[in-house]
């Protein structure tokens, strides 16, 4: 596991995760994708003897950020694919976060600095999400001439049709109390307090029976968004083409560009 620290805690009932990679303000690479896979996908599984006692994950971030969005090397590696090689590059993150959303086990996130792009996609796929007050969310792929694709379907059935119009054109900042007034978030405190927070939640958590937490976890998502299941697959397929299409115009080529030159696009001038 190269990008996600893992540790067992409580008796192996609570599975600690810590995206570790601080220098890039955790930001997504196709190996920290392939990292959230494996362990989600085992969560799920129930393969591995190691996560057979967990009953609940606590996910953060190491040093000042949550999770910072898409990172750069990986962004420019996107230039140079073809749409075809687009879209097998963005399926692959958005099956990442099916499976992080479709985890039987109870998603306990501790958001802090930023949950930028992506990071709101993570914030979206948990069951409870504690925010410092003053974490700057955003949605600002617009401003890069692509749309918040792969998180889209989980970002709306997170904070509704009417604040996803807003945030998907606009890219604006905000912080924990709007996160909070969204429903993009649950609770709100300073960030010396998220640690004691979180204990609470998992507390009241772990007293509740493992198979009765599982069963409601399918109750919320059954008689939601996966009410009909099909549609739902078929919206993620068509969010990661979209996507891809994008990826390749001119517009998202100079977005990408003028993001890693540090300077504006030229449909700012």
């Amino acid at each position: 596991m190269k990008h996600l620290k893992l540790s067992f805690e409580n008796n192996g009932r609570v599975l600690r995760v810590r995206i570790n990679r601080p220098e890039v303000r955790n930001s997504f690479n196709e190996e920290l994708i392939a990292d959230y896979q494996a362990v989600f996908s085992a969560l799920t599984s129930g393969d591995k003897p190691e996560y057979e006692a967990v009953r609940a994950v606590l996910l953060q971030g190491e040093g000042a950020a949550f999770c910072g969005g898409g990172d750069l090397n990986w962004m420019k590696q996107s230039l140079s694919l073809s749409q075809e090689e687009n879209l097998k590059d963005c399926q692959k993150l958005t099956h990442m976060f099916l499976t992080m959303d479709r985890c039987p086990v109870p998603l306990i996130a501790m958001v802090h600095g930023f949950a930028i792009g992506g990071g709101v996609g993570l914030v979206s796929v948990c069951d409870h999400v504690i925010a410092a007050e003053d974490t700057v969310f955003s949605l600002s792929e617009v401003k890069l001439g692509l749309i918040p694709a792969c998180i889209g379907p989980f970002v709306i059935a997170k904070i509704g049709v009417s604040q996803a119009r807003s945030l998907f054109i606009s890219g604006e900042r905000f912080r924990g109390e709007k996160a909070l007034k969204i429903n993009l978030v649950h609770e709100v405190c300073a960030a010396s307090e998220l640690e004691a927070r979180a204990q609470k939640v998992l507390a009241n958590v772990l007293e509740g029976g493992p198979h009765a937490i599982e069963a409601a976890k399918f109750l919320v998502h059954t008689l939601s968004r996966d009410l009909i299941r099909e549609e739902f697959s078929k919206s993620l397929d068509f969010a990661a083409a979209e996507l891809a299409q994008l990826r390749v115009l001119p517009e998202a080529q100079e977005g990408v560009r003028a993001f890693l030159e540090k300077r504006s696009p030229n449909w700012r001038n």
